[in-house]
C-alpha cells in the first residue's frame, strides 16, 4: 500500500460511526475519478475492508438488540 497506509488508523479501532464517515469519503473520492490508479486502487481496498468492518458492526448490534428484546423484533433478521 502506499505512505496514506502509515498514517491511518487499523479499521478494526474504528467505530462504526469513524468507518462509515471514512467509507462515504473515499466513496466520493473514487467517484470524483481524479485519483490516480495507485491510490484508487488503495483507497478501494481500504473501502473494502471498512464495508465489512460496518458490516461486522452492524451485525453486532443487531444481535445485541435481539437479545435485549423477548420474541422476534418486526424489521430484523434472525443472527446465528
Amino acid at each position: 500500500m502506499s505512505d496514506q497506509s502509515d498514517t491511518l488508523p487499523e479499521v478494526e479501532n474504528l467505530s462504526f460511526e469513524e468507518a462509515m464517515a471514512e467509507l462515504e469519503s473515499i466513496v466520493r473520492r473514487l467517484e470524483g475519478g481524479q485519483a490516480k490508479l495507485e491510490e484508487a486502487m488503495d483507497s478501494y481496498a481500504r473501502g473494502t475492508a471498512l464495508r465489512a468492518h460496518c458490516q461486522r458492526k452492524l451485525d453486532e448490534a443487531e444481535a445485541r438488540v435481539q437479545a435485549l428484546v423477548p420474541g422476534p423484533v418486526p424489521g430484523l433478521r434472525d443472527v446465528e
